[in-house]
């Protein structure tokens, strides 16, 4: 097979697309180049899976650190189970490609990005993307792509193709899109509340700026393209389709119209059971199908019902948020706490804070980053009535807790200087009925203020729906469980009341188009206003005192060269510091020291202790000293840790001294005075006498 390749204009670069060199057995492989960044991308179709209730779509991104030049942190030395970053650019290559697999294919399909060559310029993610829609088109597969991924950066009003890191470091926005021919089909990322007209413009140039680099995979397609395999196209049977349709459609207005989750699918349930054993007469050893007609037909019931009337499953209008309640500090043990509920939707999310070393290291291609602020989102299975193994964290819930954690991040303290804090959010979802992300948004803002950190402002999260029936397109707020599953668009939208911080869309068809998501934004704006109010109603302001159990973190600056005497050898003056005052105290390069403590008594025992060890001795100040040794022309007396000075026999006291054991003893505490610090050589000049005449005292 020829090596093909072709390349096009992608923000600062060219993207480079080749086939025919590696990975040949796949159905479809190419190798997307931009820079230095090199990515292998495959698409592979495994064996038919008629079985299965989805289509079998397995997406990987594989990080080999050999890639940037880095070997793997940890004892194996290798590269052991997906990281975070590695997950959330699996959902990336998954959310946009999945719509567009034709009904009926169900084969095994896996797409697998294999980084190859990191520059540590550019990130590879939405290159992952790219190349897995080229292998797609490229190969045998039936799918109705291509789809192009960019970042899209906002710097000085600028809008920016795919940033670079230190770009993303002064942007506006990190916005991540994959786009169609026509279409947006997804978008990730976060913003500096950036308003929702910026956003929209935002959109509608990341579509433009792939637009070459779709052309391109036209290209290549056609120039090395492969005959698309066949596979069973789905049938229906009208009649048995019709003869459900009469069996259930005097009851099912009503049934889906029953506002509660359980109580409908009850009754939905009832509804479908009686017409299946009533039609299994006509239609014997067919139940299977019997049931999808029905889930078909409820499916179709329920767009028209919102498509035509604007009425919802619970009655809500198009733009009706559901009922909620907030409370905060619920848990008396725990430095921050809110239970947030909207509807049947309910999280419990609390907040831990921590010191410099509960912080989190994380081994990445690009290098080692320390996070100081995490969020993890849990989805335990009671929390819609199932019983289910806990088996970790799943992709879902990882997804969802990087949505949040973006959300919320603009809106901290510096974490470093200003609010010296490792800080810790998890959102337990109790309930689950739609938008539990955007629940874990809410809790974790008003968690964090109800524990005392300093954030900016409030922040909420709604999540929004579409339903298109013809020419009727209803945008929905707040969507239920059921909207998310039955509707055409989930779009998560999260900002304080200036503008945007994070949002997430995912479609359901071939995509959306600007007119729509610029509809959708100010929607989401009025509900997300709407919730705030009620937020601020449970708490307007971060606490002006932390948590009595929260530890107390007090920062002292110290000279770099005195380090050394605050940790000690082997550490055992740093340890020995702890265990005295019962206090963490964390040393930096920089001669930062903090010292945590859960009482105010032990962090400023331990401060005393530090500022003692490395406090230098100043002339003409006095101190209470302790007396070490004695000599025959005088005694050398203690005035810091560490720090001693000889008072001569000739300044102990007035008149004359035949012997110094007549004035002082070993161990004996004094008052002398710095008369004088020997730059060179450190040597400290004492003087009782001078001490004793200051303070107006005598030995008399």
């Amino acid at each position: 097979m020829a090596i093909i390749r072709e390349g096009a204009k992608f923000g600062a670069k060219e993207l480079i697309l080749e086939t025919g060199r590696m990975a040949r057995q796949a159905n479809g492989s190419v190798v997307v180049s931009f820079g230095d960044c090199m990515v292998l991308c495959t698409a592979t179709a495994g064996s038919v899976r008629p079985d299965l209730p989805f289509f079998p779509l397995m997406c990987d991104y594989v990080e080999n650190f050999w890639a940037a030049g880095n070997i793997p942190g940890g004892y194996f030395k290798r590269e052991g189970r997906p990281g975070e970053k590695a997950t959330l650019t699996c959902r990336l290559m998954d959310r946009p490609s999945r719509p567009l697999f034709p009904d009926g294919y169900m084969n095994n399909t896996q797409l697998m990005a294999w980084v190859a060559s990191a520059d540590k310029e550019y990130d590879t993610d939405v290159l992952a993307i790219t190349g897995a829609s080229a292998a797609l088109m490229i190969s045998d597969i039936p799918w109705n792509g291509p789809v192009a991924g960019v970042r899209v950066g906002l710097i000085d009003g600028e809008f920016i193709a795919h940033p670079s890191f230190e770009e993303r470091e002064r942007s506006e926005m990190d916005i991540v899109m994959a786009v169609s021919d026509t279409a947006i089909v997804m978008v990730e990322g976060e913003a500096k509340e950036v308003p929702e007209d910026m956003m929209v413009k935002a959109l509608e140039f990341g579509k433009e700026s792939v637009q070459d680099v779709l052309a391109l995979q036209h290209k290549l397609a056609k120039a090395v393209g492969k005959e698309t395999m066949s596979y069973p196209t789905p049938e229906r049977d009208e009649d048995l389709v019709d003869a459900m349709r009469k069996a259930t459609e005097d009851k099912l207005d009503s049934a889906i119209r029953v506002p509660e989750k359980f109580k409908r699918y009850d009754a939905l349930d009832a509804i479908k059971d009686e017409a299946v054993s009533a039609l299994l007469e006509t239609y014997p050893d067919r139940k299977d199908e019997l049931k999808s007609a029905f889930d078909d037909i409820k499916k179709q019931a329920v767009r028209t019902m919102v498509a035509t009337t604007k009425k919802r499953i619970d009655g809500r209008g198009p733009a009706d948020v559901r009922e909620i309640t907030c409370e905060v500090g619920l848990l008396p043990r725990v430095h921050g706490s809110a239970l947030f509920t909207r509807g049947e939707t309910q999280a419990l999310v609390t907040c831990t804070l921590g010191t410099e070393r509960d912080s989190r290291r994380v081994d990445t291609l690009e290098a080692d980053i320390t996070q100081s602020f995490m969020l993890h989102y849990n989805f335990p299975p009671f929390c819609v009535g199932e019983a289910k193994p806990l088996r970790g964290t799943s992709r879902r819930e990882t997804g969802h807790g990087m949505l949040a954690k973006r959300a919320l991040t603009p809106t901290l303290p510096d974490l470093k200087e200003e609010f010296p804090y490792t800080v810790r959010v998890v959102s337990d979802t109790l309930e689950s009925n739609g938008s539990s992300s955007m629940a874990a948004v809410c809790g974790g803002s008003l968690c964090m203020m109800d524990a005392g950190v300093p954030v900016k402002k409030a922040t909420a999260g709604i999540a929004m729906g579409m339903i298109q029936e013809g020419d009727e397109l209803v945008v929905l707020s707040d969507i239920l469980g059921d909207e998310d599953h039955m509707g055409d668009m989930d779009f998560k939208i999260c900002g304080t009341e200036k503008g945007i911080t994070a949002f997430q869309l995912d479609t359901k068809i071939e995509g959306i188009t600007s007119e729509t998501m610029s509809n959708a934004l100010n929607q989401a704006r009025e509900g997300r206003l709407h919730i705030l109010g009620i937020m601020n109603e449970a708490l307007s302001a971060p606490r002006k005192d932390l948590s009595p159990t929260a530890p107390r973190i007090v920062t002292i600056q110290i000279p770099t060269s005195e380090i050394g005497a605050i940790i000690g050898p082997g550490g055992k003056t740093i340890r020995a510091i702890q265990e005295t005052t019962g206090t963490t105290v964390n040393v930096d390069d920089s001669g930062t020291v903090k010292i945590a403590s859960t009482g105010a008594e032990g962090a400023q025992q331990a401060m005393e202790i530090i500022e003692g060890l490395t406090a230098k001795p100043e002339t003409g100040k006095i101190y209470l000293g302790t007396v070490k040794t004695i000599v025959d022309f005088g005694a050398f007396i203690e005035i810091l840790p560490g720090t001693d000075g000889l008072c001569h026999i000739s300044e102990l006291t007035e008149g004359r001294v035949d012997k110094v054991e007549d004035v002082l003893k070993e161990g004996d505490e004094c008052l002398v005075k710095v008369l004088n610090v020997d730059n060179r050589s450190g040597k400290v000049k004492l003087s009782r006498r001078a001490a004793l005449a200051e303070r107006g005292e005598s030995d008399e």
